[in-house]
This record gives structure tokens, sequence and C-alpha cells, in this order.
């Protein structure tokens, strides 16, 4: 029961840390959940909580709005530059607009990847700016 607390206590420093490393991890792993979490077997496409929400109306696209600004919020804690983060929340805006459009919006947030595409500008500022946390598969 001791080591499962050291664990524990462990994950939740790690969940909380400002570590470039720590914040990739966290970034990448919202990324998965909102773009890939499940795959639709008839047309083996992988789809996650931003399209399954975007079902819901309004509600659904504010839930995943918000999501996703949270990814631009974690880039401007790593200091990345305004236009990077303008860019950024226009992909989400982007997004969040148009599907919340009914029915098309639906359809496009199967193809429309903003928080994949904002998870690939910061895996960029960080691999130039923190060397340290690239990692294999990323």
């Amino acid at each position: 029961m001791e080591r499962f607390d050291e664990v524990r206590q462990a994950a939740a420093e790690f969940a909380t840390s400002t570590h470039p490393l720590a914040v990739r991890r966290r970034i990448e792993a919202l990324e998965r959940l909102l773009e890939g979490a499940l795959t639709i077997p008839v047309i083996n496409r992988r789809v996650g909580l931003d399209a399954i929400l975007g079902l819901v109306p309004v509600a659904g696209d504010l839930i995943t709005a918000a999501m996703g600004m949270y990814i631009v919020w974690e880039g401007r804690n790593l200091g990345m530059p305004r236009w990077q983060l303008w860019r950024m929340a226009g992909h989400v805006g982007f997004d969040s607009l148009l599907g919340a459009v009914p029915v098309a919006g639906d359809l496009f947030d199967l193809f429309y990847r903003s928080n994949s595409r904002n998870l690939k500008i910061i895996r960029r500022h960080l691999d130039r700016h923190h060397p340290a946390t690239r990692t294999l598969d990323g």
C-alpha cells in the first residue's frame, strides 16, 4: 500500500509540474483523448471526444473548445510566441464554429483535427527550445 501511495504522489506531482516534458506528455495525452480515443469499425477511422461530444448540441462544442483552449494555455505557459498562440486559438475557434453546424459540423469533426494541429505546433516549439523533451514516438 505504501508503494502505491508513492506512485500516486509521483503521478500527481507530474500532473501539476511545469517541466516541459510533463507539459508535453499532458498535451499528448489530451490530444489522444480528443482526437483518437476510439476507432469507428465500419470506416476504420479514429475519433475522440471532439467528434463524440460534438454530437451534443451547444454543450458538447463548448466543452471540447474549452479542452482545446487548455492546450493553447499550456503553450502560453511554455513561453510560445504570441503569433503561434493566436494560430492555435484560431484552429480551436475554426473547429468550434464549424463543429457547431448541425450534421455537417459533426462530419467536419471527423476530418479536421485542430488539437492534432496544435500538438504539432507545440512539439516543434519544444523540439527547438527544449530538446531534452524529444521522444522517439513523437
